[in-house]
């Protein structure tokens, strides 16, 4: 890899000149041309992280994350921390467990430390406050979650995209009384996966004029708000199957959820696919359960490489727009959605995949 030295050597200068040259110093005219002439030969490239860092007190990134327990958010920390070892920054790992005040004495000790930059999945889409930061001039990327009124970079999925798809399959396998478990209210991506469902089901009753008359199952009310967590997922199952006309499958807005909604169904003395079950997410050991359990995949490594890489041209100096980056999903169909062993099996052949 080429050096200070080397180009210093090239161009006839001292190092000392070179970094002046490339940190705004005082050089002559015709010595900052041979250094950069010199640069672009061998192909030096100036470390502006590095010289940005110099100017600040600390080269640390703060990773703000609801659950570092949960698989999706291991994935994308591993993520945050390949980008940002590229450059030397290590990065200091924080879990809000979707508490707002947790979440705010974590910010006052970026700012107390000077922090380069802050990664955060935000714990509330309104209440988080970044004013903090803005003040210091801390950059902020957003990952995961949206932040109402804060202009900042972010790195999506698109949620709604996913859970339409995904709700959308279950109608297609002949499930009618389908359910969803989705995350706190204050959280952009309990929303948005809301939305993703409810859309899939009006628009299966939109293509059939006749069909809210013969599936008047589709209008029940089948949502319930938990908190991300296995046992809250697990508590919400449990009371959906408690209703006197109980759902024949569930869609879990996360991978957490899905598990304690599993929990539920086994206690129930059921099983998939007689009740459906599909998770937003990915845990490790979906392959491994029997029946084996249909998930949308997500890019959470992906999420992570991405907001630390906005973060570290923003710790740069980089002046572009903000800009919001919008990752997309996929379905894995396993055996858990496989269709409902009674009821409108049949009258779902044709139908939306």
């Amino acid at each position: 890899m080429t050096t200070i030295n080397d180009v210093a050597q090239a161009a006839g200068v001292s190092p000392a000149t070179v970094s002046r040259v490339f940190n705004g110093g005082r050089v002559t005219a015709e010595r900052a041309e041979r250094v950069r002439r010199a640069a672009a030969e061998l192909g030096f490239a100036p470390n502006r992280v590095a010289r940005s860092l110099r100017m600040q007190r600390s080269s640390v990134i703060g990773l703000l994350i609801p659950d570092i327990e949960n698989p999706f958010f291991t994935a994308l920390a591993r993520g945050v921390e390949d980008a940002a070892q590229r450059t030397g920054l290590p990065v200091v790992l924080c879990n809000t467990d979707e508490n707002v005040d947790k979440e705010r004495r974590y910010l006052h000790i970026a700012v107390a430390e000077q922090m380069a930059g802050v990664i955060m999945a935000a714990a509330s889409r309104s209440r988080t406050d970044l004013s903090a930061l803005e003040g210091r001039r801390i950059p902020v990327v957003a990952v995961d979650r949206r932040l109402r009124g804060a202009e900042v970079d972010a790195v999506l999925m698109d949620n709604e995209e996913g859970s339409e798809a995904a709700t959308a399959h279950l109608l297609a396998r002949g499930y009618r009384r389908i359910a969803c478990i989705t995350g706190p209210q204050g959280a952009s991506t309990s929303q948005e996966r809301l939305a993703g469902y409810r859309r899939a089901i009006q628009d299966f009753l939109d293509d059939d004029p006749g069909t809210a008359a013969q599936d008047v199952d589709l209008l029940r009310d089948y949502t319930r708000h938990a908190d991300f967590k296995v046992e809250g997922g697990r508590r919400a199952m449990a009371d959906l199957l408690a209703a006197p006309q109980r759902p024949d499958a569930v869609f879990a807005a996360n991978n957490l959820m899905a598990v304690g909604a599993l929990q539920a169904v086994h206690e129930a003395g059921l099983e998939s696919p007689q009740i459906g079950v599909l998770s937003f997410g990915e845990v490790p050991w979906a392959p491994l359960v029997r029946p084996s359990l249909t998930t949308v995949q997500l890019p959470s490594y992906d999420l992570g490489w991405t907001a630390a890489n906005l973060l570290l041209d923003r710790i740069a100096g980089k002046r572009d727009p903000l800009r919001t980056v919008v990752l997309r999903s996929s379905l894995l169909v396993r055996e858990s959605t496989a269709g409902p062993t009674t009821g409108h099996r049949s009258r779902a052949a044709g139908r939306r995949q």
